[in-house]
């Protein structure tokens, strides 16, 4: 929903859906309501109650009377022509204009809504505030845990691409830093002047164009968020939110995206409604070339290795939530466990304050990996980061002399985690939570057959896999046998391509 920089404003946004947001001059945030179903009849039952007549005053007051000349001493009071907003509300969600409080008028107060006030005369605009530049990034700092996180990339790039079809603008999303939108999913409070209110009112709200938090969008987490009819489409609004980013604010138009009630329509095929297209147009012009189609993830975007070689070393190697995960100079594959490899993508698009790992494990018992670069370590469930880290390796006992960690594996069978440093590795008892006495011991001879030291290590189906240079030793440590030797692009699926013979 918009936001408005209008001087005084603040003084008067009070009282959504019961009860009082304190407001910023710095940032108006504005909630997108749920979907609302009016029903129009030729002339409904007019009501004096003493409690409808406060809550209409209330409701005028806060959306249809300028907020800029209403005294904030008057407190809640009313202080405009009520017959008059009375028949500019009414007028603008298509009701019966009587300018009389009747059932139809005071049903549509009691909905849940936006928290902005409809009538554009009231200039929440005023300037027209826009983007003055070619590419807007943007970036998702929080995600929602109800869908995958490819799911959310792929449908907020859909969301702005309604936009980017038809005015001359282009989004990218970056993975650190600040950008010009930066996105989260958060429940309640979240850093603003307007926490949300739990499920099924308030879905999102965003700031209009500008510098600091301008654009900034936020989104409910407390709501079911899907990509189909059922609960709340985020397609749908994530694009609506957008509109306000770019400078939109709302319309009484019902076929509008811009209209304040959430509404669920087919999003097959779908593009951005003709009032909405002519609105952001309005402002910045009309595309008269395609956008430039974003490249879509390759093998081997160019890293600075060859995936399919068969000198490749992994850096590090675990299992999470069971997948396989491989780590290269900043990168990861991902194998599934009925599944194919994944394409190769940087390792900070999926945890953002992780630029490289060099040992990983995953403690399945608490749902926990932990990852590991230089002195410290970071702790993740899925995709999530988990609060308090990144920690120094000092912390799980390691000696001040130890810089980095070359491997970690987690054995079940005797419940302790495995750290492997130069030609020797240390022990950790996971449930103790402290390093076992009379380490650290010989990797050589104490683990029999794995060689003097190890790159990576990982468990799969009851074995263990140690990597020492282009070679992985798949192993059986209940007897301590080696059972094949691989090369590690094999995990990747990577065949020899068949040369033709020279003629």
């Amino acid at each position: 929903m918009p936001v408005t920089s209008v001087k005084g404003v603040e003084r008067h946004l009070s009282y959504v859906f019961g009860r009082h947001i304190q407001s910023s001059s710095m940032m108006h945030l504005a909630g997108l309501s749920l979907t609302l179903c009016l029903a129009l009849c030729d002339a409904a039952p007019t009501t004096t109650s003493s409690d409808d007549r406060q809550l209409a005053e209330d409701y005028l007051t806060q959306f249809y009377r300028d907020p800029v000349s209403t005294k904030s001493g008057g407190g809640r009071r009313y202080h405009g022509d009520f017959r008059k907003d009375m028949e500019v509300m009414q007028e603008f969600f298509g009701l019966e204009v009587t300018g009389k409080m009747d059932t139809n008028t005071l049903e549509v107060m009691k909905q849940p809504r936006c928290g902005v006030t409809d009538v554009a005369r009231y200039n929440l605009y005023k300037g027209k505030p826009r983007w003055k530049k070619s590419v807007v990034t943007y970036r998702i700092t929080d995600y929602t845990s109800q869908l995958s996180r490819s799911e959310v990339d792929a449908t907020i790039g859909k969301a702005f691409k309604l936009y980017s079809d038809v005015i001359p603008l282009d989004f990218k999303q970056i993975y650190s830093g600040t950008a010009d939108i930066m996105i989260l999913f958060k429940a309640g409070y979240h850093g603003d002047f307007y926490p949300f209110d739990g499920r099924g009112q308030v879905l999102a709200h965003a700031n209009s164009p500008g510098p600091e938090q301008g654009g900034d969008t936020h989104f409910d987490e407390d709501e079911k968020w899907t990509l189909s009819p059922q609960g709340v489409n985020l397609l749908l609004v994530a694009a609506h939110e957008f509109g306000h980013a770019l400078g939109l604010d709302h319309s009484k138009d019902r076929s509008a995206l811009m209209y304040p009630n959430y509404q669920y329509v087919n999003t097959n095929g779908y593009k951005l409604p003709r009032d909405d297209r002519l609105g952001v147009q309005a402002l910045y012009g009309v595309r008269t070339s395609k956008p430039v189609p974003k490249p879509e993830p390759t093998p081997n975007p160019r890293p600075g290795f060859n995936a399919c070689s068969r000198n490749l070393v992994f850096d590090a190697a675990t299992k999470i939530k069971g997948e396989l995960y491989f780590f290269k100079k900043g990168y990861y594959w991902k194998k599934g466990y009925n599944s194919g490899i994944s394409s190769l993508r940087k390792i900070n698009s999926l945890w953002p304050s992780i630029d490289s790992v060099d040992a990983a494990y995953e403690f399945e018992d608490k749902d926990i990996a932990y990852l590991f670069k230089g002195e410290k370590y970071w702790a993740v469930r899925g995709n999530k980061i988990l609060p308090g880290y990144p920690k120094p390796i000092s912390k799980l006992g390691f000696p001040s002399y130890v810089k980095e960690i070359d491997a970690a594996v987690y054995v079940a069978s005797i419940g302790r985690t495995l750290f492997f440093v130069g030609n020797k590795y240390w022990s950790l008892n996971e449930r103790a939570a402290h390093m076992d006495r009379g380490f650290p011991k010989s990797i050589q001879h104490n683990i029999p057959n794995i060689g003097s030291n190890v790159d990576a290590a990982f468990e799969n189906d009851g074995y263990l896999y140690f990597s020492s240079g282009a070679l992985q030793k798949e192993y059986d440590f209940s007897s301590k046998n080696v059972k094949r030797v691989l090369k590690h692009n094999e995990w990747l699926k990577c065949y020899p391509s068949k040369v033709k013979p020279k003629k």
